[in-house]
């Protein structure tokens, strides 16, 4: 398993790739990887799904793009667990 981000890494992460998106999509979610690589959608399920097989179990932070946080987040049954810091 990866090692676990700060909440300030975390929000570094959101800092420099996910601002970039609040423009396009704003209010949905995207997955954010230690080295840049983003998974985003509309759905908080199909996206950590995804980003679990692209980017690796525990590998990225979970963000509701444009919002402080994201409140709620509803996990899907998958082979591999996630480890999902949540920040903002």
């Amino acid at each position: 398993m990866s090692e676990l981000m700060t909440v300030v890494e975390a929000d570094k992460l959101y800092e420099g790739y996910g601002k970039t998106l609040e423009r396009d999509h704003h209010g949905e979610y995207a997955a954010i990887s230690k080295d840049g690589r983003v998974v985003v959608g509309k759905d908080d399920n199909e996206v950590v799904a995804r980003a679990i097989r692209e980017l690796g179990s525990g590998s990225f932070v979970l963000y509701r793009v444009g919002y402080e946080y994201v409140y709620k987040i509803r996990f899907v049954k998958c082979s591999s667990a996630a480890t999902i810091p949540i920040s903002r």
